[in-house]
């Protein structure tokens, strides 16, 4: 099965002809055939071909061609070469996403990281983006978002596509009946789709349990703890994390602790501002705690809290973000450290972190061992990137850890994201992470769709 690059240009006859010079023939294994089969995403139709004299690696589409497959575009496109005499243009990748539209921010506040995919992956890849109401599932066609070069929207309709990327935005969108239905339609018509759904917390640490070398970075978690389990867990640890399994951004968190002769307390943040309130018995904790939340606490998790290295009397954990590259393997594309601001329950930058290179923090608590800790690190993050793959049912291209280091230099892993944010590529120092990670999700895509050379790195 062989992979061509060449020139795809547009003439103007009405008929279903495929004009392709000689050394494209020839790369093609088509010398002396008269007819092909041309396919772009999930339609194929059949064409004459003819050979030109042109140097150089061209094919001309005539007007019947690219009107019966939605060609999008001319220029520099791969090809694949299939059985039967059957040529495949491509890949043609869709990124799925959403949010509150409008004509210039059809994506909402990912419109941005959209139209950047859709810059880098033009010179690679038919690629546009959609939202699920895009979709004519009976005409089998998608009526995309193409990025002109300009950097305007333009829409065309095309095939369903060789591969998706799931970037929606919303869990309560993802759950819907109809947003499981569409998952489910893309897996029928092997359609590879990655990053198949958010995580909950209270399924990653399930998934990690069942493999003991990634269990060991994750902290002793409890799903859906019972008043018992709770005091326990204060009694043994003296300080846990009390979390909602579906929850992001830090929201509904609590930092809870025990001191003997002191008190329990909690720490948490309410109207955009940290709280810390003191209990004199377990008891009354627990009340307020039932009081903020009622039911919705039994779809909580408890986790022993960590002693994490700090600076300037502020702890401090990491964000890796984990990308599959073009040959199928887990990299560490970006890494930021996370300096929690003063209070805080947690690292969020939203919640007055300050946001360094993992360099910085690390060379100022470790010194000349900061180098040796962090490819430790970079050793976990992968491992746990693996494990979590392995029990996973569906395919991941991409994953953000919070990990943490304590004093002893232990490595912890807090949470796993399936559709991590991307405010660590906003710092001065790690734009070229934000541009590597970009090209890491094309290449995965290349590699999903099978238009990459094996031997290509």
């Amino acid at each position: 099965m062989g992979l061509t690059f060449c020139n795809v240009h547009f003439t103007k006859q009405p008929q279903r002809v495929v004009y392709v010079s000689g050394s494209l023939m020839k790369s093609l294994k088509l010398s002396g055939k008269k007819n092909i089969r041309l396919r772009l995403g999930k339609d194929t139709i059949p064409a004459i071909i003819k050979p030109i004299k042109r140097a150089g690696k061209h094919m001309f589409l005539a007007s019947g061609v690219k009107s019966a497959i939605k060609v999008p575009k001319s220029g520099g496109i791969y090809l694949r070469n299939l059985e039967n005499d059957e040529v495949q243009l491509g890949p043609l990748v869709g990124i799925l996403s959403d949010g509150p539209t409008s004509s210039s921010q059809p994506f909402g506040s990912r419109t941005g990281f959209i139209k950047q995919l859709l810059r880098e992956g033009s010179n690679k890849c038919y690629i546009f983006a959609f939202t699920p109401r895009d979709i004519n599932w009976q005409q089998e066609q998608v009526y995309g978002y193409f990025l002109t070069s300009s950097g305007k929207f333009e829409r065309k309709m095309v095939p369903l596509p060789d591969v998706v990327y799931n970037r929606l935005p919303s869990r309560r969108a993802e759950t819907s009946p109809y947003i499981n239905q569409l998952r489910e339609r893309f897996m029928r018509k092997k359609i590879p789709y990655f990053n198949w759904s958010f995580f909950n917390k209270s399924d990653i640490y399930r998934l990690l349990e069942n493999d003991s070398a990634a269990n060991r970075y994750v902290p002793e978690t409890h799903t859906y703890p019972d008043v018992d389990k709770m005091r326990d867990m204060l009694d043994r640890h003296h300080f846990v994390y009390y979390k909602p399994s579906a929850g992001s951004l830090g929201h509904g968190i609590y930092r809870l602790t025990y001191l003997p002769k002191k008190g329990y307390f909690a720490r948490y943040r309410k109207n955009g501002k940290n709280v810390l309130l003191r209990f004199s018995s377990f008891e009354s904790l627990m009340r307020m705690l039932r009081g903020r939340h009622g039911q919705q606490l039994q779809n909580y998790i408890v986790q022993q809290g960590i002693r994490l290295i700090e600076i300037d009397g502020c702890p401090i954990d990491f964000r890796f973000h984990m990308h599959k590259n073009g040959s199928n393997q887990w990299v560490v594309v970006g890494i930021g450290a996370k300096k929690a601001g003063r209070g805080s329950v947690t690292t969020h930058l939203k919640n007055g972190g300050a946001l360094l290179t993992p360099q910085q923090a690390l060379g100022r608590v470790f010194g000349s061992k900061a180098d040796e800790v962090l490819q430790r690190a970079k050793g976990t993050a992968i491992k746990l990137a693996e494990s979590l793959e392995i029990q996973h049912r569906h395919l991941l291209g991409e994953i953000g850890f919070d990990l943490g280091i304590d004093q002893d230099e232990e490595i912890w892993m807090f949470e796993a994201n399936a559709k991590p944010g991307r405010s660590i590529f906003r710092h001065p120092s790690l734009r070229a992470e934000g541009r590597a990670s970009i090209e890491h999700i094309l290449e995965h895509c290349l590699y999903l769709s099978k238009f990459r050379r094996r031997d290509e790195p």
